[in-house]
């Protein structure tokens, strides 16, 4: 597969004044953010910030009553002696128990081992083979929404084989390439199964709840029945914009002749699944049967490890509070399963250096994990997140604003912050802290604040030029069309865009109206 140079800048591609205003908007907005700093050095900025406004604040004698506990709540001076011991004596400490690190890490390791043995690719591959015309589109959308479970290594997958799918029925082989990135970017927060994202989004709402409530954990399964009827919406979504309007700008993007489109992933493509990987697969599903087999009988005795102390499959049971464990030996035991029928996995020395290889990619993350949990740290410690979550909730109950404008606005602000800040959990990072406790407070639960966030977040992604997956795309339609530019890719992930918010937010308002648990034990409500 051959890959695309970096685009030139969008006034190369198209003068500022040949485009429209929304457009010219974007660009400013990626110009802007393109002179934030990297995000571990934004994290450190903030912790410093905050401790400087934390002297401000105690020394003003700030302060609020917990609502829950009729305490007051007073700003704590970070520069004090005390303050400053404490942050160096635990900077490790906050480290290694930052809630996301280890949910992540035991999540990847399997998730490495099922990609690294080809099994994810595979199960991908076989998906979008059997597209016809008429389903290509949502077939595609589909296995977009899904493929979160690949983490990362889903836009390098199924972006090229959304463009070839639809060149093999004879469509527009752009528009599957925006299908293919709309649905894998925008439904990232959409998927079947429990992921790596799942694991870092619980930990940081945990954190963010425990500001108000330090005994409550968010679960990675805490939207899983959300999140699976969520895949479902997404791929409607983008296969409603893409048949009505959508195949109609295809009509005036012309390939070119020469398009350098990958004639070898062509004839893979085309060639099927091997006997081979049909057997791998096959020993797969017979691996994931028996597993979930082995689960359900582990768990039907009433003193079940998988049980909590009640009996009962609450946050605290084994089942719950150990489901990232459980979902990586999935993924490991199924990848091995994989492996060992089609020859990936000779050795066993092979396994671990999967497991490696599959946790490089996220290094960074581990990086960044670092910066942030001195700076969630120092902002717990100065009590200026609580303080502010609770004058906000006293601000929202004075001006009489329902829970469906509050978490409206919230999702709206979610997506602003997502032009800017590309990485979910960068922005979840910052925004848990403030919104999670407020909401809390006004009775919403840590478990719907985070489904809210989800929504904005993966839906206004697709839009935001600054986004490293935003350039990989616009290489891949440039293999189709060389002279496409910033331009011609958002005019086609825009209409996703408002599309997917559109239904989405509608279809999650509906589920929060109707009072469905977002997932297993993750309540609607929270009773402050």
């Amino acid at each position: 597969m051959s890959t695309a140079k970096n685009p030139p800048p969008a006034s190369q591609v198209h003068s500022e004044e040949h485009l429209g205003v929304l457009m010219r908007s974007l660009i400013v907005i990626e110009r802007a953010g393109n002179k934030l700093p990297h995000p571990f050095w934004l994290f450190l900025g903030l912790a410093l910030i905050v401790m400087i406004l934390s002297a401000v604040a105690s020394a003003m004698g700030a302060s609020a009553v917990n609502p829950a506990t009729g305490e007051d709540v007073v700003a704590v001076n970070q520069f004090g002696a005390e303050s400053l011991r404490e942050l160096v004596a635990n900077s490790v400490t906050n480290y290694v128990t930052f809630p996301a690190l280890g949910l992540v890490l035991v999540v990847l390791f399997g998730v490495a081992v099922a990609e690294q043995s080809g099994l994810i690719p595979a199960l991908m591959k076989a998906a979008l083979r059997s597209a016809s015309p008429r389903w290509v589109t949502l077939i595609v959308a589909l296995v977009g929404s899904a493929a979160s479970m690949a983490s990362d290594a889903a836009y390098m997958i199924v972006i090229p084989l959304g463009g070839i799918a639809f060149k093999a029925v004879g469509r527009n082989p752009i528009i599957g390439c925006a299908v293919a990135y709309a649905a894998t970017s925008g439904g990232y927060s959409a998927a079947p199964f429990v992921n790596s994202l799942d694991a870092i989004l619980g930990g940081l709402s945990t954190s963010a709840a425990q500001i108000v409530d330090g005994s409550y954990v968010v679960t990675p399964v805490a939207n899983l029945y959300f999140n699976f009827m969520s895949m479902f919406v997404v791929a409607f979504a983008v296969t409603l914009v893409t048949e009505l309007l959508l195949n109609k700008r295809g009509e005036q993007l012309t390939v070119d002749e020469d398009s350098d489109d990958g004639v070898e992933d062509h004839e893979d493509f085309a060639r099927g699944a091997s006997a081979t990987e049909k057997r791998g697969m096959i020993a797969a599903l017979i691996a994931m049967v028996l597993g979930i087999i082995l689960v359900i009988v582990l768990a039907l005795p009433q003193e079940s490890f998988l049980r909590d102390v009640d009996g009962g499959f609450g946050p605290e049971s084994g089942l719950m509070a150990g489901i990232a464990a459980i979902v990586g030996v999935g993924f490991f035991v199924l990848g091995i399963a994989y492996g060992v029928v089609t020859g990936s996995i000779r050795t066993w020395e092979t396994v671990p250096n999967m497991m490696a290889e599959g946790v490089r990619p996220f290094v960074q993350v581990m990086v960044l994990f670092f910066a942030a949990s001195q700076f969630l740290a120092v902002f717990k410690a100065s009590s200026l997140g609580e303080i502010f979550a609770i004058k906000g909730a006293e601000f929202f109950q004075s001006v009489e604003a329902g829970p469906f404008l509050i978490l409206l606005g919230g999702s709206v602000l979610v997506g602003m912050g997502a032009l800017l800040i590309t990485s979910g959990t960068g922005l979840w990072t910052l925004l848990s802290v403030i919104l999670v406790p407020m909401f809390m407070l006004l009775g919403i639960s840590p478990e719907t604040t985070q489904a809210m966030y989800r929504i904005g977040d993966s839906t206004f992604n697709i839009v935001s030029p600054m986004s490293p997956y935003f350039i990989m795309i616009l290489g891949f339609v440039q293999r189709y069309k060389k002279d496409a530019g910033i331009g011609t890719l958002l005019s086609l992930t825009i209409p996703l865009s408002i599309a997917m918010w559109i239904c989405w937010t509608a279809f999650f308002f509906a589920w929060w109206a109707l009072g469905i648990p977002w997932g297993p034990g993750s309540p609607i409500d929270y009773a402050p």
